[in-house]
């Protein structure tokens, strides 16, 4: 038994997991502490991973070498790729997981992990001397010693719950809180909040008149998470089933309001703005007679289902009473009702890009500590939090993602620039250059960073090399390949699809909107024998990656292009050169902001609310000077 490591994780929820193996594999003695090991990568709220740019998180944590999308193929129970109907950089992947399998599968990852050490107790304090951390003290009297501390506390630092006026303190539904943390970083200088979340009822699906609902079923094409082709999804696939409230419903809830935690007082921080409470959707968008529900399940085999957009932390009474007034759910049993938890975040502008705390060196935070929600933000930030943890005791450069390379280079952006006001999460929108942040090629983006820093295996990298030669070489035919008009043209009107007056390259074909290339290849027999020489276990994803590249080219250039061009504002350091507080030619507003989030770069400093172009101008002239 060791007492002395390099990095260590206190949470094992989605960002500590990630973060811990990410270290050990770096080559970080680390150490893992959780309250309880049965608990590990709990799936708190929805049984689900991924969704609209969520799902892109997912892909770009595999493409890196974490492992959040192999445990999710390898315990999902639906599949299904959403915004199919819009252009690629908005398709999103999403599963629904077998949620104690997902569990067991991180525990049996981290197990195996060379390097990594779990202890089950709960972290009271950190041990910091001059400015860094040093280690960490237990509710057992425990001191571990470590170069790096990373946080991933999630909801558990004071987490208060509510059902209607009961209140009960814990982290999760019956766990307990932890408490010394806040207090102590707080003391130190740390600015922190609260924040609220909440989840919904799980049913028992022996009660629901499932013939009264609309099943939803997945997609069984090829798509998934992981970019190895030999992860796979191997159990039996589930569908999901959709319901509606009514204005009964209705009637019923708004009778609760008055002892709704939302809104007699009771709770008093803010809750996650694009997953309200079904009281909320009630009294914000009160002309409505409907809100659509869905009953997903909770595993493979078990009968609970979780209630997808009916999540509440009305009194018990009224919630059953509710549901009971939904045809589908007339005879409803539940396991538990839905509830409301309140729990301590920090300020993310404390933070720098490597998810470092500015105020104590070695101390990183991940997760909800930082006021996301989510699964996927949580693992996105635990992974770059857990591979800077091990580089610094390992005297390596930092490592940080840019805006135009990842949607988690935009979430840990957004955060450590902007801060929240309330729980963050991620969307298409939030990103400038989402068409160069495509779920389809996250590989060919991050797996050389990955690979670079010590995370991505030889095998993840080989394969990226392979893939990106076999769809060049599909670019490359389609380029140079001519297509005549008698190949063609029976084939073009059969379909409604104007015929050829003269020969054209391929590309040209394919890059029409209602054709394919499969649907090409069907009549041109060159193009058939270029997919079949394709590695046969990942021809439809490199096929589907090679016609991207050739329909949406024009528009990736020129996206490419700005990128460049705010890159290079990216390159203009700014760190400690300045003394805002003493800058009478920019505004006030500016120079507080600046002072208080101390920009790395000038284009951080453009992006934080407040500061205006007159104000980066000045900044340019001082940096010439």
């Amino acid at each position: 038994m060791r007492f002395d490591y390099d990095v260590i994780v206190v949470g094992a929820g989605h960002a500590g997991c990630e973060a811990a193996h990410a270290a050990a594999v770096i080559g970080a003695r680390t150490l893992l502490i959780t309250m309880d090991m049965n608990k590990i990568a709990q799936m708190s709220c929805n049984p689900a991973i991924g969704g609209i740019a969520k799902g892109q998180i997912v892909r770009e944590i595999d493409a890196l070498g974490g492992m959040t999308g192999v445990v999710t193929d390898r315990t999902a129970i639906q599949f299904r790729m959403l915004n199919r109907s819009k252009g690629p950089a908005m398709w999103s992947p999403r599963a629904q997981s077998d949620r104690m399998r997902f569990s067991a599968e991180w525990r049996k990852i981290l197990e195996n992990t060379d390097n990594l050490y779990m202890w089950q107790d709960s972290v009271v304090s950190l041990i910091i001397e001059d400015g860094a951390v040093k280690g960490v003290r237990t509710a057992l009297g425990v001191e571990f010693s470590a170069g790096s501390v990373v946080i991933t506390a999630g909801t558990f630092l004071n987490g208060l719950m509510h059902v209607g006026r009961a209140q009960v303190a814990g982290g999760r539904i019956s766990e307990p809180l932890s408490h010394g943390i806040t207090e102590q970083l707080v003391e130190l200088g740390f600015r922190a909040d609260r924040m609220k979340t909440g989840t919904p009822v799980r049913i028992d699906a022996r009660s629901v008149h499932f013939e009264l609902t609309v099943p939803q079923g997945g997609d069984n094409d090829f798509h998934k998470f992981s970019y190895l082709p030999e992860v796979k999804r191997e159990l039996r696939q589930r569908d999901c089933y959709i319901t509606y409230t009514n204005a009964t419903t209705h009637d019923i809830l708004r009778r609760g309001l008055p002892d709704s935690p939302l809104y007699n007082g009771q709770i008093k921080s803010i809750g996650p703005r694009y997953c309200p409470s079904i009281e909320t959707k009630i009294v914000t968008f009160a002309d409505k007679t409907e809100h659509q529900l869905f009953l997903e399940p909770e595993g493979e085999d078990t009968q609970e289902f979780y209630l997808n957009g009916f999540s509440s932390s009305l009194p018990l009474d009224i919630q059953v009473e509710a549901l009971h007034s939904i045809p589908a759910l007339a005879d409803v049993q539940i396991y538990r009702p839905g509830y409301a938890i309140e729990y301590d975040f920090f300020d993310p502008t404390q933070l720098r890009h490597t998810l470092e705390t500015k105020l104590v060196s070695g101390l990183f935070f991940a997760g909800q500590v930082n006021g996301t929600t989510g699964y996927e933000e949580a693992a996105g930030q635990g992974l770059v939090a857990g591979i800077n943890a091990a580089n610094r005791v390992l005297g390596r450069e930092p490592f940080t993602l840019a805006r135009d390379n990842a949607y988690i280079g935009v979430l840990i952006d957004d955060l450590v620039t902007k801060g929240v006001d309330e729980p963050y999460r991620m969307f298409t929108s939030r990103a400038e250059y989402r068409i160069l942040l495509r779920q389809d090629d996250a590989d060919m983006r991050l797996t050389p960073l990955g690979y670079a820093v010590g995370l991505a295996s030889e095998e993840r990298y080989g394969l990226m090399m392979s893939k990106r030669s076999q769809r060049d070489m599909l670019i490359d035919f389609a380029a140079s390949y001519t297509v005549h008009p008698a190949d063609i043209n029976p084939y073009l009107e059969s379909i409604g699809s104007s015929p050829l007056r003269q020969g054209i390259r391929l590309r040209d074909l394919i890059t029409r909107p209602e054709l394919n290339v499969y649907m090409l290849a069907k009549v041109l027999a060159p193009l058939r024998d270029k997919i079949e020489s394709v590695d046969e276990c990942r021809r439809d994803e490199i096929v589907e990656a090679a016609e991207i590249l050739i329909k949406y080219q024009g528009y990736i250039d020129r996206e490419r292009l700005t990128a460049d061009k705010i890159r290079r504002l990216e390159d203009l350091r700014l760190g400690d050169r300045f003394d805002y507080s003493s800058i009478k030619s920019i505004s006030t507003e500016a120079r507080q902001k600046l002072d208080k989030i101390r920009p790395e770069t000038v284009a951080q400093a453009s992006r934080i609310p407040g500061i205006s172009p007159a104000d980066i101008n000045i900044l340019l002239l001082m940096l010439g000077r």
